[in-house]
């Protein structure tokens, strides 16, 4: 038999058996889509009670006394807890420990948890917490992040002052051109925005430990958090994964773990927790809102000369994930573009502003809108197209990043812009509907005043863990007969968050096994680590570990069958055959700190996007009429969930581009709603065309490159520039709001 028919075969095969590469159906989609799924929110014991938090009122001031008398009174009050019960450490973090489990004697962002109660209601949990009496001496809050970072003179937040991180890159020293544009720009606070509240159930055990079922990203590190606070062993503290209603970041963080477990080890009862929807804006961390002042320098061509960028990010009261996000605006900080003279600082800075951490293309997402917008001034400034500027400037492999690194997997830029821009353009409609029309249904214009526009978008995101973290996952597969036939079990810790990590994990057993049946157990910390999800890296790492794993137990039945004898007597024979396996992608290097030069990333990813947009330039209204997408994925898995990930982080980017914005006013949120908080529905959402590229990277299981992030970043800046070209304002802020368009409408 040949190559080709082997493959084919092998192929075929592998369609049969919903592998790699098929459309295989979500084992939750059903489920749901009709509402039976089991959120964390429905978790339910019959003996639970429920706990409550008391937070802040004030960004930023001294707590004198607290008094839990009047709470502890009140019946059907089981306990109420302060920092003085915390029976461990005081302070958690991703990266520094500097978060208080609860406050201790001050508070440093509106919304900072202060009291815990226990009841056997909820709403008498929450009147009890209500009852709770706070003295609190007010102080100026840390509200200006530029004053944060650069006044000597502004308050400090921490005693060690308020810049968490500088990163500068340095390449090069000729900053002279011909043709020179800057611009400043700033991204708004975004909100992951995700509809399941944080949510959890704390059951004390026998041992005096503590089970918790919790909606996550990363059950070991929320473990490894929640053991100190607890002054536990790590052996008695149990995560397993409960439903999870979205997270795009915001649960990388802890939220309600430590307090449901203390409130469950103080009453010796099972504890829920559940925030409503706007004590969540309070209780995760959001996109960091970003200041850029960005200078491009090129010749009358448009060929890049030299980029000079500073990057302010607003990382709010405590440290999260900020450090990394800093890295990341850096090093991607001149985007998908050779440039030989940089001059980059990335500024991550305390503020007493709501705490920001990881979200959906996180510090990436910043920087692009800033370089793209770069990219459209240089196009006018060289009277060329705004996707030939990028043509001339694109990487591909073997291109060298401002930080060194050089791009050694397939880079096809130019190709992808290119059949971006030889797509065709949706027609104008010559009498358009009210759904067509910005305003819709309300009849606000009928295309008095409208404008269409076009605009394009290039993003660059690093995929899995960068700068020397030890990024890796862990995964156990066993194979046993169950009634009569071979049965596949896989077993991680990946927290599946609505991207369709089952379904991947168990194409991947049929593929390597060749066995149908596959399961996926819940995902919980009796088996090893898999990081977290997020980064784009979970097909990636946890599917390198189901993969290794496999083929470490195909090796073995292998063995087992070298006899002549059949899988099922195999397995009668040996009864089962199982095997752990860790997989770690190639080493990154920590970005050096003075000149930021080092292979900081693993992976990197590129989508690009054209955007078409109405615009009523009398009133303000946008609406876009159609989102268009090329993204190289190097290897489909699924391809219908590939799909669904680039359709949303599309319509993330659509919504940080024209409505997405936590309004925060000397420090205080003002629209902790989803009435006030505006999130593209399907009114707002445009049909999509999708081209999805297959370049295999040699260094990644499959050839697969991870594909959720990257569309979020491009799309931005695309319907931003459609936008300008509209209505030909500069427009350097998103979202882009009616009033800026129309100040007087």
């Amino acid at each position: 038999m040949s190559d080709i028919e082997t493959r084919q075969s092998r192929d075929d095969l592998t369609r049969q058996r919903q592998g790699v590469g098929e459309s295989v159906p979500r084992p939750d989609g059903t489920l749901k889509v009709t509402g039976e799924f089991a959120y964390s929110s429905d978790l339910y014991l019959a003996d639970m009670i429920w706990g409550v938090t008391l937070r802040s009122p004030h960004p930023s001031a001294w707590i004198r006394s607290i008094d839990i008398g009047p709470a502890l009174a009140m019946p059907g009050v089981f306990a109420v807890l302060t920092h003085e019960d915390v029976p461990g450490e005081k302070f958690y973090g991703l990266e520094h420990r500097d978060q208080p489990v609860l406050a201790v004697d001050q508070v440093r962002y509106q919304g900072e948890p202060v009291a815990l109660v226990a009841a056997d209601h909820p709403e008498r949990a929450r009147r009890a917490a209500e009852a709770i009496v706070v003295e609190y001496e007010l102080r100026e809050a840390v509200t200006d992040p530029r004053r944060a970072a650069f006044d000597p003179s502004y308050p400090k937040v921490h005693d060690h002052g308020n810049v968490l991180r500088h990163q500068p890159v340095r390449v090069g020293s000729d900053f002279e051109a011909p043709v020179v544009v800057t611009g400043e720009y700033e991204v708004g606070m975004q909100d992951q925005a995700f509809l399941g509240p944080e949510s959890g159930l704390a059951v004390p055990a026998e041992d005096g430990g503590v089970d918790l079922f919790v909606a996550t990203q990363w059950l070991h590190v929320d473990r490894d958090q929640i053991a100190p606070c607890l002054g536990l062993p790590q052996e008695k503290v149990r995560l397993s994964l409960a439903g999870v209603g979205g997270a795009f970041g915001a649960r990388e963080d802890l939220s309600m773990q430590v307090h449901a477990c203390m409130l469950a080890l103080r009453t010796g009862r099972p504890v829920k927790i559940v925030y409503n929807r706007e004590e969540s804006f309070f209780g995760h961390v959001h996109r960091h809102p970003a200041w850029m002042r960005y200078e491009h320098g090129a010749t009358r061509e448009g060929r890049l000369l030299y980029v000079r960028a500073e990057i302010l990010l607003d990382g709010g009261a405590y440290c999260s994930s900020s450090p990394a996000v800093v890295g990341n605006a850096a090093s991607l900080g001149v985007g998908p573009y050779e440039v030989g003279n940089v001059w980059i600082d990335a500024y991550g800075v305390y503020s007493n502003n709501p705490p920001c951490g990881a979200m959906r293309g996180f510090g990436a997402v910043q920087a692009c809108y800033a370089y793209e917008s770069q990219m459209d001034r240089l196009a006018e400034a060289c009277g060329i197209s705004p996707v030939e500027v990028r043509v001339r400037n694109a990487v591909s492999q073997g291109s060298t990043l401002a930080t060194g690194q050089v791009i050694d997997s397939p880079a096809p830029l130019a190709d992808m812009l290119r059949e971006l821009a030889a797509m065709p353009l949706p027609a104008v409609a010559d009498d358009p509907g009210l759904l067509d029309m910005p305003g819709g249904v309300s009849q606000t214009t009928h295309g008095e005043g409208v404008r269409r526009g076009v605009g394009y978008g290039v993003g660059i995101k690093n995929i899995c863990f960068s700068e020397g973290f030890d990024d890796y996952s862990t995964a156990r597969v066993r194979v046993e007969l169950l009634g009569g036939e071979p049965h596949v079990l896989v077993h991680t810790a990946a927290a599946e968050v609505g991207q369709g990590l089952l379904m991947v994990q168990a194409q991947i057993a049929r593929t390597e096994l060749g066995i149908d049946r596959v399961t996926v157990a819940k995902a919980d910390t009796t088996v090893g680590s898999a990081g977290s999800s997020s980064a784009s890296r979970q097909s990636y790492v946890t599917g390198g570990a189901v993969k290794t794993a496999c083929e470490a137990v195909r090796k073995r039945l292998d063995e087992l069958r070298a006899d002549g004898s059949s899988l099922v007597q195999a397995l009668e024979r040996a009864g089962a055959v199982e095997e752990t396996r860790e997989y770690r992608h190639r080493r990154t290097f920590p970005m050096d700190p003075v000149t930021g030069q080092g292979d900081s990333h693993t992976q990197l990813a590129l989508c690009v996007h054209r955007a078409v947009v109405d615009v009523d330039v009398e009133l303000g209204l946008i609406k876009v009429v159609e989102l268009t997408a090329v993204q190289d994925v190097g290897r489909i898995m699924n391809p219908l969930a590939l799909e669904g990930q680039i359709h949303g982080g599309s319509a993330q980017g659509l919504g940080l581009a024209l409505m997405e914005e936590i309004q925060v006013r000397d420090g205080k949120v003002l629209n902790p709603s989803f009435t006030d908080y505006l999130i593209p529905t399907i009114l707002d959402m445009p049909p999509m065309k999708v081209s999805i590229l297959e370049n295999p990277d040699p260094h990644s299981p499959y050839g697969l490159r991870g594909a959720g992030e990257p569309p979020t970043l491009s799309s931005t800046p695309a319907v931003a520039a459609a936008v300008r070209a509209a209505t030909g304002l500069p427009l350097s802020r998103v979202p882009i709001r009616p009033h800026d368009i129309a100040p007087n409408g």
